[in-house]
C-alpha cells in the first residue's frame, strides 16, 4: 500500500532491518560489558563464561548487518549520503553553533552523518582491539595491554554515544516513527529536513508554480524531476 499524501517514504524495509539488527548486536555488547566489568551487575551473572562468550560473538557478528545490507541498492543509497560532507552539512553545522532556527539539510543533517562515521570507526576499532585481546598465543603482550586500555575507554565513549543517541531519539517522535515504520510526516520532512529530494518531489508535486525551490536547487534537480544541464561556457 502506498503512503497517504501527507507522509513521505524515508527508511526502505531493508535499511529498518539493517539498524534493528545492529541497534540489538551494539545493546547485547553493552549489556554483557557491563556485566563484565562493573562489580553489582556482575554478582548478578551466575555463569561468567557465557556472557564472555556472548559479548564475543555479538562484537564479531556486530558489523555484518551493515555488510551484507551493501548488497541491497537501498543502504548502499544511504551509506553514500551518509559519508557525503558538503556545503549544506556546514552551514547545518554553523546554524546549530549559533542557535539558528533554520537548519538546511538533507535527507541527514551534519550530527546523524557525524555520528554514523564516529560509530563505524568506533566499531572497527572496538573489534580489532577485541580480537587482540583474545588472541593469547598470537599477540604479544604489549599489544594486548594496549588493546585492553583502549578497549576499555572505547567502551565507555561508545556507552555515552549510544546513550545520547537514544536520548536524542526518544525527543523527536516523527523520527523514531520513521525508523519505525518507514515513513515520516511531510511538514516534519520540510522543516528538519528542506533540502531532502522526498520533501521536494512532494512540495512540487501539490504546487502549480512552475518556479525552482531551494532544495530542488540544492539537490541538482528542476521540479519536473530531470537534472540541470550544465550551459555551455563561451
Amino acid at each position: 500500500m502506498p503512503p497517504p499524501s501527507d507522509r513521505l517514504v524515508r527508511f526502505d524495509r531493508a535499511v529498518r532491518r539493517v539498524h534493528r539488527t545492529t541497534a540489538c548486536l551494539m545493546l547485547t555488547c553493552l549489556a554483557t560489558a557491563g556485566c563484565l566489568y562493573l562489580p553489582p551487575l556482575a554478582q548478578l551473572v551466575g555463569n561468567r563464561r557465557v556472557v564472555v562468550t556472548l559479548h564475543l560473538w555479538s562484537g564479531i557478528a556486530l558489523p555484518l548487518p551493515f555488510v551484507c545490507g551493501l548488497a541491497l541498492r537501498a543502504v548502499r543509497a544511504d551509506a553514500a549520503r551518509l559519508s557525503r560532507f558538503g556545503p549544506a552539512d556546514r552551514a547545518w553545522l554553523r546554524a546549530v553553533r549559533r542557535r539558528l532556527p533554520e537548519r538546511p539539510a538533507g535527507k541527514f543533517n551534519a550530527g546523524q552523518k557525524l555520528y554514523a562515521q564516529w560509530t563505524l570507526g568506533a566499531v572497527l576499532v572496538m573489534l580489532g582491539t577485541g580480537l587482540l585481546m583474545t588472541a593469547t598465543g598470537l599477540a604479544p603482550l604489549a599489544w594486548r595491554t594496549g588493546a585492553t586500555f583502549v578497549h576499555d575507554w572505547g567502551a565507555t565513549a561508545v556507552a555515552a554515544a549510544v546513550v545520547a543517541h537514544v536520548l536524542k531519539a526518544l525527543r523527536d517522535p516523527e523520527a523514531r516513527k520513521g525508523m519505525r515504520t518507514g515513513t515520516v510526516d511531510a511538514r516534519w520532512a520540510a522543516r528538519e529536513h528542506p533540502l531532502w529530494r522526498g520533501t521536494v518531489a512532494t512540495s512540487t508535486s501539490t504546487s502549480t508554480s512552475t518556479s525552482t525551490s531551494p532544495g530542488a536547487i540544492a539537490d541538482g534537480a528542476r521540479p519536473g524531476g530531470t537534472r540541470r544541464r550544465p550551459r555551455p561556457h563561451p
